[in-house]
């Protein structure tokens, strides 16, 4: 597909495959997908990154990988070495779970310590987003998380992993966004299956967007797909 023929809400889009029971050939579909329609990158947890990197190498995709994914829960150095692990075999971003349990507890110190040593296990070398998992936080918690993931030095705050409750709202993004510095970015994810869901969230401000229903957003049809 030429550039001029790129839907102009692909570049908006991480097109996602995280279920447990992905095998090789779903990512293969994904990656010739991704590199078809023109989209921003793949979201992928990191045991398929060396495949994609050589199935997208020369495309131009970007390669994300997951860490703690999705409960957030593993200890911080595991999520470290993740991240660190997931670069060296070829991704340049890494989409991180924050631990809920810890802001929950209001131990923010820990959380923020926790997005830190993500951030500084491939400091240089990709960019983080810090999921937050917003259907189990009130306003006050979200803007506390992006605080902390601001402060940590992330790039990205990010609304959901997909399998925790609810997924993104425009609210949130809207929060997210007014809570963060302008260099920052926002990425919403979790229930995004149509283009016109895709426009309000980009509207209110999301800069990148997480779904396993690109192909269906970028050509008109009905997206049923799961992360």
């Amino acid at each position: 597909m030429t550039e001029a023929h790129i839907h102009p809400l692909a570049r908006y889009i991480d097109h996602t495959l995280l279920k447990p029971q992905t095998r090789g050939q779903e990512i293969e579909r994904l990656c010739g997908e991704a590199r078809r329609f023109g989209f921003y990158g793949v979201c992928v947890n990191g045991r398929w990154v060396p495949l994609c990197r050589e199935l997208l190498a020369g495309s131009g995709v970007a390669i994300s990988a997951v860490v703690g994914f999705p409960l957030g829960a593993a200890h911080p150095l595991v999520k470290a070495l993740e991240a660190e692990r997931a670069v060296r075999d070829g991704a340049g971003e890494i989409d991180m779970v924050i631990s809920v349990g810890d802001l929950l507890d209001g131990q923010w110190r820990a959380v923020e310590d926790d997005i830190r040593g993500v951030c500084d296990a491939v400091r240089g070398s990709a960019i983080v987003k810090v999921i937050l998992e917003t259907g189990l936080l009130d306003d006050d918690q979200k803007r506390i998380a992006c605080r902390l993931a601001a402060e940590a030095g992330a790039h990205f705050v990010k609304t959901s992993t997909g399998f925790g409750p609810g997924g993104a709202t425009a609210d949130d993004v809207r929060l997210m966004r007014s809570c963060v510095p302008p260099e920052m970015k926002v990425k919403a994810s979790g229930g995004i299956r149509d283009a016109e869901t895709a426009r309000i969230m980009i509207e209110a401000g999301a800069d990148r967007l997480g779904t396993s229903s690109g192909v269906a957003i970028v050509s008109g049809t009905a997206g049923t797909a799961a992360y």
